[in-house]
């Protein structure tokens, strides 16, 4: 338990214990001062005191904030490593954009890397973060009027243990599909004139693919229209066990660039643990059906997947490599509420995570792969990270516009979250459609309504619905 004289502290405060196997156990109390540039942060354990003191200059009341936030959670991060002993891969960052922070703070002095190492970031992740802003270049934009567009389709042939997505296996909402196809038509035909400059499309899941043939083409030709400019189109074709040659067919035919295997694992023994219904095999045979089209092939590993030793994982980070997609993402397992790995495991230590990470960054770059996005999550497994990692040249547009969140992002379906950028004031607002499809389709009139309203502003005129918070 934790409590702060500053209470809007305590949430952020609380995301720094729970870094800390065990530290949810101690009771914890905080007193934050800012005197001048000084930042004095105290800390109370029993009848023990820690006091901790940082400089800096705040040139805004916004930034003050920042401020405030950034050195009591460093001030308790510190605390921490005396207590448990231990220092974490990303110190005391608790936020799920990294190269954000460390744009901004390009921005303000040239460079990142002394911030970085003042909250504790290893030399390493911050190299890293390096890397990934190199490969940035080119693609990273910050520009008002561009827009990627996502189209949720939330259906997969079965739910995987460790998602915590709305998704349920198609056999138990099939029956909302046709109607669910006609509300996102009706939202797909509205976006045009809320896009300016479209940057990308990607369609999502869910699984896109465990749709049949012409319910796919449904929802490719109501895309078609808003695509004028052939800008990157992907399909997250999903599992290897919906692939088929038609499906494949239509989406070259329909111009999608980039199409994404969810492979996970390569091991039979992880894939059936976390509740897929394929094998390795049908993993290869989605390889080499996809070979012959002119699509670059995103493939996802996830490293800690339940029961898997680093053998194992070693194993698909190979595979995945010699397979050579134009990306490969290497995700740390994230234990979030609805997931039932979440149901089943209360925390994942760190373990072998370290060593998996490390195998999978030497692999991938030696095999000249290069770090082109990353993110973090909360609850995820050993405090570590999700890195997209790309050949020259094939990094994907979609993933980097919404990761550095540079432009406006306009999302259609149920549980798809729009975010409309205002650069010129530095902040976005957001709005989410609701998680569940019967509620997102009795919904439908009011969401063109209010996505109307936002994108259509050219400042937001939602009150109340979207959430607006500054950029970093």
């Amino acid at each position: 338990m934790l409590t702060s004289s500053c209470k809007w502290l305590e949430p952020e405060l609380m995301d720094v214990v729970r870094l800390f196997e065990g530290a949810e156990a101690l009771e914890i109390g905080h007193d934050t001062e800012v005197t001048g540039t000084a930042y004095e942060n105290k800390f109370r354990l029993g009848v023990h005191e820690y006091g901790y003191r940082d400089f800096d200059l705040a040139r805004t009341p916004l930034e003050q904030k920042s401020l405030i936030k950034r050195y009591a959670k460093l001030s308790l991060y510190r605390l921490l490593t005396e207590i448990f002993h231990k220092t974490l891969p990303w110190g005391s960052l608790t936020g799920i954009r990294p190269t954000r922070l460390a744009y901004g703070q390009i921005e303000k002095t040239g460079e990142f890397g002394e911030l970085f190492r003042t909250l504790g970031v290893s030399e390493e992740n911050t190299a890293l973060v390096g890397r990934v802003i190199e490969e940035q270049r080119g693609l990273y934009e910050k520009k008002e009027g561009n827009c990627d567009l996502f189209v949720s389709l939330p259906f997969c042939p079965t739910k995987c243990a460790y998602c915590s997505f709305i998704t349920a296996p198609i056999a138990a909402t099939e029956q909302f599909v046709p109607a669910y196809l006609e509300a996102l038509g009706r939202e797909l035909e509205t976006a045009g004139p809320l896009i300016k400059n479209l940057r990308s499309v990607y369609i999502g899941g869910g699984t896109p693919f465990v749709l049949g043939v012409k319910e796919l083409e449904r929802v490719l030709k109501a895309v078609s229209p808003l695509r004028k400019n052939g800008c990157e189109y992907t399909v997250e074709a999903g599992r290897p066990d919906t692939f088929t040659a038609q499906k494949l067919d239509l989406c070259r035919d329909f111009g999608v660039t980039r199409i994404c295997i969810n492979a996970q694992s390569f091991s039979d023994k992880t894939l059936a643990a976390i509740g897929r219904r394929h094998t390795a095999e049908d993993l290869y045979r989605a390889f080499e059906m996809a070979a012959p089209y002119p699509f670059d092939v995103n493939c996802d590993l996830i490293a800690g997947l339940t029961g898997e030793s680093l053998g194992e994982f070693q194993w698909s980070v190979d595979e995945a490599i010699r397979l050579s997609p134009a990306n490969i993402t290497v995700h740390t397992l994230c234990l979030k509420k609805g997931a039932k790995l979440k149901e089943e495991t209360a925390r994942l230590g760190d373990g072998l995570l370290a060593d998996m990470i490390a195998y999978s960054r030497e692999k991938l770059t030696a095999a000249g792969y290069e770090p082109y996005y990353l993110y973090r999550q909360k609850y995820m497994a050993g405090a570590h990270e999700n890195v997209g990692w790309t050949k020259k040249g094939k990094a994907c547009v979609y993933n980097v516009d919404v990761m550095e969140e540079t432009c406006d992002n306009l999302a259609v379906g149920a549980n798809a979250i729009s975010k409309k950028l205002f650069a010129e004031e530095a902040r976005i607002e957001r709005y989410g459609s609701p998680k569940d499809i019967p509620t997102y389709l009795n919904k439908i009139d009011t969401i063109l309504e209010e996505k109307n309203k936002l994108f259509g502003s050219s400042r937001g005129s939602l009150e109340g619905e979207p959430t607006r918070r500054p950029l970093a």
